[in-house]
């Protein structure tokens, strides 16, 4: 046999028998673990047995110490109840013992208060039986009372009661005229107080203003240039300004006459500007007035913030502003409306200080109150409707807007401060050298007011006081009555009214005396 076959025949036995070997050993090793495995397995159970018999034990032991817990947990709560249900019924056994002593006492009560009533009606019987006494004495009385005056109960009493009613408002009417006559002369004195305070903490200038201004100046030889060849000059400045243009033979002046204050002012500084440059011919006129009517529209509008600054009011719109700076070269019968408009605010604030109302708002109506007097545009409203209409359209205070179209009663009065204005308009318009008057027409105005109360029947005379303000007739008491007087006071009025002109407002009073006169001898 091949020794390779052999050598590998050996090796395969050798590998065979190995293999058998190996097989054997770990058949022995597997036998041994498996008995170590069960020999931890009856310790681990052991263990196991031992570890939950602690444990029920423990488990026991808690169950039975929560068991003591919950018994005397229980135990506590139950004594708990126990003791409120004893205290419960306690009160309840007082209760009943209060209900018996309160049940004995009310029966005790009502025993006695039977006693009481059996005793009232007693009293009650007596009482009836004297009030039927009573009746029949009271109805002889009566009937010996009726017999004797010759008049029934039901008369008499008619009679008492009509002489208690006049008596009473006999009474009622004197005490009423009374305290009317009281609140009158203590509501006029407090008025006449505040208004002489009012017009002695304000002092205004007197301010008369006049149609023309004279413009003076250095030699009569200007005014030949003023006039210019064939008149052109004097032509073209007043056909720029709106001013007549009078050169006479005054020496060395020339007059500006206008209505219209602020075309009086232009006129009057475009001239001197003119003579001061020496230039004048139609173009240089035409446009040094239309630089000077700019510049005064500048001035115009310095002047009302000025205003509104010094008089301490804000928040005017631009455009009242404006218009507040256009017053200065405006008047009123002669009495320059800026300062008329000034010194009615004054008098505003003062007279509202006084009666405990707010100045600021009365300052603010007095100063606008004449803002109708010059308008941009010709209208047919008056200046007080107009005024209020432009107040409102430049978000003025209604108060202020009211107070503005009432202060010549042609708007309803709605707030307090409107006879405020009216009544400081007037006296500012009033006082002595405001406005100004030609005498005769003044004298003439005087006797027209007294003539045409004179032709009324019953009038004896008749003044007018108060530079014309206020107008008092006296009648004849034979022949016109009270309540003829308030009549013929109001158609007096009514008719002054109508036909008369007249600045401001005049006062009616009529005048009734009766007067019996005897001599003792």
């Amino acid at each position: 046999m091949d020794p390779i076959i052999i050598s590998i025949i050996s090796a395969v036995v050798a590998l065979v028998a190995g293999v058998v070997a190996g097989k054997v050993i770990f058949a022995k090793n597997t036998q041994k673990q498996v008995e170590d495995a069960e020999l931890q397995a009856q310790t681990i159970l052991k263990e196991a047995e031992l570890r939950a018999e602690t444990v029920k034990k423990e488990k026991q032991l808690e169950a039975k110490e929560r068991f003591v817990q919950l018994k005397s947990e229980y135990e506590r709560d139950v004594n708990e109840r126990n003791r409120k249900i004893g205290e419960v019924e306690n009160r309840i056994k007082q209760k009943e013992i209060t209900i018996n002593q309160k049940e004995a006492s009310i029966e005790k009560q009502v025993k006695e208060n039977d006693a009481i009533k059996e005793n009232l009606n007693r009293q009650i019987e007596l009482v009836n039986i004297k009030r039927t006494e009573l009746e029949k004495h009271q109805e002889e009385h009566i009937r010996r009372l009726e017999k004797v005056a010759g008049l029934t109960a039901e008369d008499a009493k008619a009679q008492l009661i009509e002489s208690l009613k006049q008596e009473a408002h006999t009474q009622a009417l004197a005490l009423q005229q009374e305290i009317i006559e009281d609140a009158k002369q203590k509501a006029n004195k407090e008025a006449r107080k505040i208004v002489i305070q009012s017009i002695q903490r304000t002092a205004a200038e007197h301010t008369i203003e006049n149609t023309v201004t004279v413009f003076n100046l250095e030699t009569d030889e200007i005014k030949g240039q003023i006039i210019g060849r064939e008149g052109r000059n004097i032509r073209a400045i007043e056909a720029a300004t709106g001013v007549d243009l009078i050169v006479d033979d005054t020496p060395e002046a020339i007059i500006l006459s206008s209505f219209d204050p602020l075309r009086r002012e232009i006129a009057r500084l475009s001239l001197q500007r003119l003579v001061s440059d020496g230039r004048i011919h139609p173009a240089r006129i035409e446009e040094v007035v239309e630089k000077t009517r700019r510049q005064l529209e500048d001035q115009v509008m310095e002047i009302g913030e000025r205003t509104v600054i010094e008089m301490g009011i804000h928040g005017l719109h631009k455009e009242l502003i404006r218009i507040v700076g256009k017053m200065r070269f405006r008047s009123s019968y002669g009495q320059n409306l800026l300062m008329h408009s000034r010194e009615t605010a004054n008098l505003c604030g003062i007279m509202a200080s006084e009666l405990g109302m707010n100045p600021k708002l009365a300052k603010r109506a007095g100063l606008l109150h004449d803002i109708g007097k010059v308008p941009d545009e010709e209208t047919e409203l008056s200046h007080a409707l107009l005024g209020a209409k432009l107040a409102e359209k430049y978000g003025e205070n209604p108060a202020v807007v009211n107070a503005i179209g009432a202060h010549h009663d042609e708007m309803e009065m709605l707030y307090v401060i409107s006879p405020i204005v009216q009544a400081c308009d007037a006296i500012s318009g009033a006082r002595p050298g405001a406005r100004r008057e030609i005498m005769q027409q003044y004298l003439q105005r005087i006797k027209d007011l007294e003539n045409l109360a004179l032709a009324y029947q019953g009038v004896e005379k008749a003044y007018a006081i108060q530079a014309g303000r206020e107008l008092r007739v006296i009648v004849e008491a034979d022949k016109v009555s009270d309540v003829d007087s308030d009549k013929l006071s109001f158609e007096i009025a009514q008719k002054i009214q109508t036909e008369m002109t007249y600045p401001g407002q005049i006062r009616v009073t009529v005048i009734r005396e009766k007067r019996a006169v005897n001599v003792a001898r």
